[in-house]
């Protein structure tokens, strides 16, 4: 049994200066970094958008950012444009090691659903192929860091749980956007589906 981490799009365009910028960011980066040397898989995850997609409130006419819509999946969140395939803004932060990644895992490329969760996108059916890329390398074990930490590295971790691995998350190496609760929100959805929250 081995033990992996999960670093979640630490991303220019989620660091201060960004297109959907999380207040204090940049700020875990060294953290994250120290952390890599613990883990004998390191997984990178980023967020890869084409330019138009369907969770971007400039595709809604009338739509404001960060308000919410209904989409065929479920209640979406619409964003400001951000991490727009090959853009500077998708491209990983220049202080994040990715020279430990064993694996890069793109998600949020499919023009028509979001996705959140580094296992599937928010039609919670889609996989990314994570989970059999973890328990080929015999990881059961799921350390989750990153941004944000009331949206990507929640629902990722909380997947994690209810596909049987065992999923803690560091606060301390994550950032939330924290809109209108969101925080408070997911680190009680966190719990319920058995995910430890760690500092």
């Amino acid at each position: 049994m081995t033990k992996a981490l999960i670093v979640i799009d630490v991303q220019n365009d989620f660091c201060p200066g960004g297109a959907l910028a999380v207040t204090g960011g940049d700020q875990i980066i060294g953290r994250v970094n120290a952390l890599m040397g613990e883990f004998d898989t390191v997984v990178l995850t980023q967020d890869w958008h084409p330019a138009g997609h369907s969770s971007f409130a400039s595709q809604h006419p009338g739509a404001a950012p960060f308000t919410q819509i209904d989409m065929p999946y479920g209640p979406q969140t619409l964003w400001p444009d951000h991490c727009v395939q090959g853009s500077s803004g998708a491209a990983f932060h220049p202080d994040l090691e990715t020279g430990p990644a064993h694996l890069v895992i793109r998600k949020g490329f499919r023009p028509e659903v979001d996705s959140y969760s580094a296992f599937f996108e928010n039609d919670h059916e889609t996989v990314t192929g994570l989970a059999g890329y973890l328990r080929a390398r015999g990881a059961q074990e799921l350390t989750f860091v990153g941004l944000a930490l009331d949206f990507c590295v929640a629902w990722s971790a909380m997947d994690a749980a209810r596909l049987g691995f065992e999923a803690r998350v560091l606060e301390d190496a994550c950032r939330a956007i924290d809109l209108e609760g969101s925080l408070n929100a997911a680190r009680d959805a966190m719990t319920a589906a058995g995910v430890k929250l760690e500092h």
